[in-house]
């Protein structure tokens, strides 16, 4: 089974062109169900039907694992088994009739825009660490990138004067235009606060923590749950959430879903197509909340 983790690791390197830290979690996540297979006596790929991987999440969730947890293994494992069928490494895939788990189901949350706008406001403060963050909040909302993504952003990514951020990398360019009010913040910050609070002039990241070093993504999260709090939004409030509604406003607003794609960054149209569900789902609630003849 080992063998073909190694030829699924260069399909995801060299064909899929996946990012480090997808390589990383899905190798992971492969890795982790090859040893609970084997634990279990299962040796060949044969052995696995839908019945063990079945037994597999109910495993993950006895361990307490979170739902979010639990999507990415199921998305790691349907990529995996996909990748073994359509190369003939086994005769049948046991994901396809797999039940999608409760966590898979469950739609991403999202804020209102009233709720977007009460949480950026929330580092009000003249002081450095208020501007920086305020800057990386907007930003976030601004584009919709991942936080993996946000603390890889290079000064010479982003274009004040056009008002885009330019992100390049082991996929395609993605060019993705900044609203006003976020290029005004980012462009405080860039001028009067950077400079001030990076160690190393030749430091490339856009945004460090107030040491001076790389910003870690649990640091970052740290930074959105604080001010979660402080808004007093009665959600659970996670860096992903921005992302989520960036998306969910502009297709709520009219944005075209193939734009929306680009701007995301995802390899699949069907991976965006969940905030359509998302906006169906919102429209139906409210016709049957306020319409007469529907209550």
């Amino acid at each position: 089974m080992q063998d073909f983790i190694s030829s699924f690791e260069n399909y995801l390197t060299n064909e899929k062109k996946s990012s480090k830290n997808t390589l990383d979690s899905y190798l992971r996540d492969i890795g982790q169900f090859s040893t609970y297979c084997k634990i279990n006596g299962i040796t060949d790929l044969s052995q696995v039907d839908t019945s063990v991987i079945d037994r597999y999440f109910e495993y993950l969730n006895v361990l307490g694992k979170s739902q979010c947890t639990v999507t990415r293994v199921a998305a790691s494992l349907r990529c995996y088994f996909n990748f073994l069928s359509k190369n003939n490494l086994c005769n049948i895939n046991p994901i396809i009739k797999v039940k999608k788990t409760a966590a898979e189901k469950r739609l991403p949350e999202i804020l209102t825009g009233k709720e977007v706008l009460n949480l950026l406001a929330q580092p009000s403060g003249t002081d450095y660490k208020s501007i920086r963050d305020k800057a990386m909040l907007e930003l976030l909302y601004a584009t919709g990138i991942k936080v993996s993504e946000l603390i890889e952003v290079k000064l010479t990514d982003i274009n004040l004067q056009i008002g885009i951020l330019v992100l390049t990398g082991s996929k395609n360019e993605r060019i993705i235009p900044i609203y006003p009010a976020a290029i005004k913040t980012l462009s405080t910050y860039i001028n009067s606060v950077r400079p001030a609070i990076i160690s190393d002039m030749t430091e490339e990241r856009l945004f460090t923590n107030m040491s001076g070093e790389p910003l870690s993504r649990q640091g970052f999260w740290k930074i959105v749950k604080y001010y979660a709090q402080k808004s007093k939004i009665k959600k659970d409030i996670t860096p992903h959430t921005l992302r989520h509604s960036f998306a969910a406003h502009l297709l709520e607003n009219g944005a075209n879903l193939k734009d929306i794609k680009e701007m995301l960054g995802h390899a699949d149209i069907s991976t965006t197509q969940i905030y359509a569900q998302l906006m169906k789902n919102k429209y139906t609630q409210d016709y049957n909340k306020f319409h007469p003849l529907a209550r």
